[in-house]
């Protein structure tokens, strides 16, 4: 199979942490890079979600849950079961 090469830009620091990781597993970047490939060519896809979303958790509505929970607690002494089960 002919080999070709792909030039990419990616942060330095990026970089530096994926080629410890990659010798870390025993791999080069470059086969790592070909795992991924050849894992999008069979899937037909991306083999992890993208997103563009936030952690939920942190969303403006969840901390205004989080503090209403907390008003309660304070008000009532109820109890962390109490509360999760809401």
């Amino acid at each position: 199979m002919a080999q070709t090469n792909i030039n990419i830009r990616m942060d330095e620091n990026l970089k530096k942490q994926f080629d410890s990781f990659c010798s870390e597993v025993g791999m080069s970047m470059s086969t790592a890079f070909n795992i991924f490939a050849r894992t999008v060519v069979r899937q037909r896809k991306i083999p992890f979600e993208i997103s563009t979303e936030k952690d939920p958790f942190y969303s403006a509505e969840n901390i205004e849950r989080l503090k209403k929970s907390i008003e309660q607690m304070e008000k009532t002494g109820g109890t962390i079961h109490e509360v999760n089960n809401k």
